[in-house]
């Protein structure tokens, strides 16, 4: 290993421990030592540091015991006589620098400040940051908030998203700087920007580019200062906590973990200084591979991360290629030296495609045109037709394009897909037309809410502009059927209407259809069938967790069905979705068969013996973290409270959903406790055998509105027409008292039933 990274990273981490020591002294001073501190929206208080050394860190004066141990980390410089090429003292450095930094950006909070840094004290290497009590404006993220890191945990699983890039520094011009974002986002490799070369950031150069950034299209702006790089390693140290089931102070296996599961690279762009060296160091000890444009030395691989440690890719160095081509190799040789595994498809049409374009939002003031919505009707209709009358690739518009419809204007459109295939089944159908939502978000542009006939379609002036047409909408179906069905579909055609007789006449037909589709599903219960099937995508982040999927319990991310997962498995015999031949049934009430308890036992790694598919208190499922809702006991209230991700708000546990979710998942088996997808709220093998839908007293109010139908239904069902009424909810109720006179008030049905245990 290079002498001279280690010098710089040993050097860059001496700085910083030493400027953190002086913020901490300055801020006990004033602030007192029982000042509160914390990161905002995470149950993992300072996560690094709580990942690592197990300190949950909530008061000022707790920091001078991190900061101790920061310093015990550290080396002298090594002498030229003394120099061993050795890793260890690098990583020690590494890992000082991140307590440090998590220490500096923790004492920010107290004082109100935000990531952006202002003129104020250097570093070696010439770094600047903000001193204490300066105002600092601007608009960056803090740490991820712990709802969104779990609202990336089915696409961090299940491979959509990939992995995750840590940027650092400043690009070679304004036009690399976009291709760098662009080549990621076509990748869905998630992107997390930060720091600046001589003052000037990648933030700014995508600001001034209009790239849109956030967390809607995978692009996170963290800061513009480098230890804004300890919220991606942050990030890194609660998906093991959050998925791996780890517990904070277990080093050791936390940064295993990431080196394994967590596909992450730092790209450092621009001048090297010491501070980024020893940044780097850190992100090396959780086994992320660092990639700089410029000439630095190189370490070889030593067994920390899975290839080389660190790789210099000098970018006017690259040969024969233009500054965009320079961009795309640079960004292949990251997924290369981190062994990303990519899962992407080639999509013909004009604009840039990916899922990181999912979450666009496409506002008035950018509309070209919309289908659907206020003004008119949109509908998505696939339905399964014989071989030989599909004729794959063919894409027809029957009517006229939106040419001629004025800016901001609208129309009907009507999109039918027909497919068909050996293994293609009638049963598959609602399956594959759900994913048109996420196939067709994936145009940069274009932007798609809903399904079925309350669709709502809208195209940007930008995407119009670049020739994206109605007919590109086919092509996308097209290239993505086939990229992600290919198992079971082996033709695709499309067909856009628009012409008003035909419009009206298909979406005739696919209504019929639908209503179809909701009898035969409802129809679908568990005791109709003979098996169930488990779902393993999870466990490359929870390893010992398994879902049981069953039709009338879907899986807890809400993502899965039982007919998702019956048409998984055609797709992909050998992958995370298998069929449990259910066996002797054990217990109709509880729900146990010999089958399903079998493989709970074999998926978990005999971490859990046995599985209740109706109880939430004895032997409930498992969660990963993905869950959409999470229940729990009240016993007070002999009932169950349903906590929504989105709800950040406090409940009568006297916890939020952040903190809950560190209960709920990881492969735990809490008696009590269990992560839920919401539609399973509404079957009637909800905790069937705790009492069913009438032990919830407390609900979020977010599903009360998003679910309204669904809940009147159910109410209707129970035999209490007004039962929806009577659960509490978080604007009236956030005490157990003020539960428990609630209930009272409203006569709720749990006051008079059974107790719960």
């Amino acid at each position: 290993m290079s002498r001279y990274i280690a010098t710089r990273a040993m050097r860059g981490a001496n700085a910083l421990v030493t400027e953190a020591e002086f913020m901490l002294q300055k801020a006990l001073a004033e602030k007192g030592p029982d000042a509160p501190i914390a990161f905002p929206n995470t149950a993992y208080y300072l996560p690094t540091i709580y990942a690592m050394t197990g300190i949950a860190v909530e008061k000022l004066g707790q920091l001078k015991e991190v900061l101790r141990h920061a310093r015990e980390l550290l080396h002298p410089l090594p002498a030229p006589s003394k120099w061993t090429p050795y890793l260890g003292e690098t990583l020690d450095s590494g890992m000082a620098t991140l307590f440090a930094a998590e220490t500096i950006e923790a004492i920010r909070f107290l004082y109100g400040l935000q990531p952006e840094p202002r003129p104020g004290f250097q570093l070696a290497g010439g770094t600047v940051y903000p001193q204490l009590g300066e105002s600092m404006e601007g608009h960056l993220n803090g740490p991820i908030d712990d709802i969104r890191l779990r609202a990336w945990g089915i696409q961090l699983v299940d491979g959509r998203m990939p992995g995750f890039a840590a940027i650092v520094g400043c690009a070679k011009n304004n036009q690399v700087a976009v291709k760098i974002v662009r080549e990621l986002q076509k990748r869905n490799i998630l992107c997390f920007l930060c720091g600046n070369v001589n003052g000037r950031s990648i933030i700014d150069q995508l600001h001034e580019e209009g790239v849109e950034l956030g967390y809607d299209t995978y692009t996170v702006p963290f800061g513009t200062d480098t230890i804004s790089a300890i919220y991606p390693l942050g990030f890194a140290a609660r998906s093991a906590l959050t998925f791996g089931g780890l517990k904070a102070g277990m080093a050791q296996e936390i940064l295993l973990y990431n080196k394994e599961r967590v596909f992450a690279f730092v790209l450092a762009l621009g001048e090297v200084d010491d501070l980024k060296y020893a940044a780097a160091a850190g992100a090396i000890n959780f086994g992320f591979p660092v990639i700089a444009d410029t000439v630095i030395p190189e370490i070889l691989p030593t067994g920390v991360t899975t290839y080389e440690h660190v790789v210099s890719m000098p970018f006017d160095q690259i040969e024969g290629a233009d500054d965009m081509e320079k961009a795309e190799r640079l960004i292949q040789k990251c997924i290369e030296v981190r062994g990303v595994k990519i899962k992407m498809t080639e999509v013909p049409i004009p604009v840039p495609y990916g899922s990181a374009f999912e979450g666009e939002v496409v506002r008035k003031a950018d509309l070209r045109v919309e289908f659907g919505g206020k003004y008119s009707r949109c509908f998505e209709y696939l339905y399964t037709a014989p071989l030989d009358e599909v004729v794959d690739g063919k894409v027809e518009l029957v009517g006229s394009d939106f040419s001629q419809v004025a800016p901001q204007g609208h129309m009907n459109m009507g999109v039918v897909v027909k497919v068909a295939g050996r293994g293609m089944q009638t049963d598959f159908e609602p399956v594959l037309e759900r994913q048109i939502h996420y196939f067709v978000n994936g145009a940069s542009g274009i932007q798609h809410v809903g399904q079925r006939d309350i669709a709502w379609i809208r195209i940007s002036n930008a995407a119009a502009e670049k020739g994206f047409s109605l007919p590109d909408i086919g092509k996308i179906l097209h290239a993505r059927f086939h990229a992600d069905f290919g198992a079971i579909v082996d033709k695709v055609q499309v067909t856009i209407y628009t012409e008003s007789t035909l419009f009206d006449e298909w979406l005739a037909k696919a209504r019929e259809a639908y209503d179809y589709r909701n009898r035969r599903l409802a129809d679908l219960t568990d005791d109709k069938v003979d098996e169930f099937y488990s779902c393993t995508l999870c466990q490359s982040f929870a390893p010992n967790h398994v879902c049981v999927v069953s039709p009338q319990r879907l899986g807890l991310c809400g993502a899965y069905n039982w007919l998702d997962c019956k048409a998984s498995f055609s797709i992909n015999p050998t992958g995370p979705n298998q069929p449990i031949k259910l066996g002797r049934l054990l217990d109709p009430v509880k729900g146990y068969w010999e089958g399903t308890n079998q493989y709970a036992a074999m998926g978990s790694h005999g971490v859990v013996n046995e599985v209740s598919m109706y109880s939430i208190m004895e032997n409930p499922m498992t969660a990963c973290g993905c869950f959409e809702c999470i229940v729990m006991l009240i016993p007070e209230a002999n009932g169950v409270m349903v906590v929504s991700r989105e709800d950040t708000s406090m409940t009568p546990a006297g916890m939020t959903f952040s903190t809950l979710a560190g209960i709920a998942g990881g492969g735990l088996q809490t008696p009590g406790v269990m992560g839920v997808g919401k539609f399973y709220l509404v079957s009637p093998k909800f905790i069937s055998a705790d009492g069913g839908f009438k032990r919830v007293v407390w609900m979020s109010s977010i599903l009360k509105e998003t679910m309204a139908e669904e809940l009147k239904a159910v109410a209707m069902r129970e035999g209490d027409p007004d039962l929806i009424e009577k659960i509490a909810d978080e604007r009236h109720v956030t005490t157990v008292e003020e539960l428990l006179a609630w209930l009272e008030a409203h006569n709720h049905p749990a006051m008079l039933m059974e107790p719960m245990f």
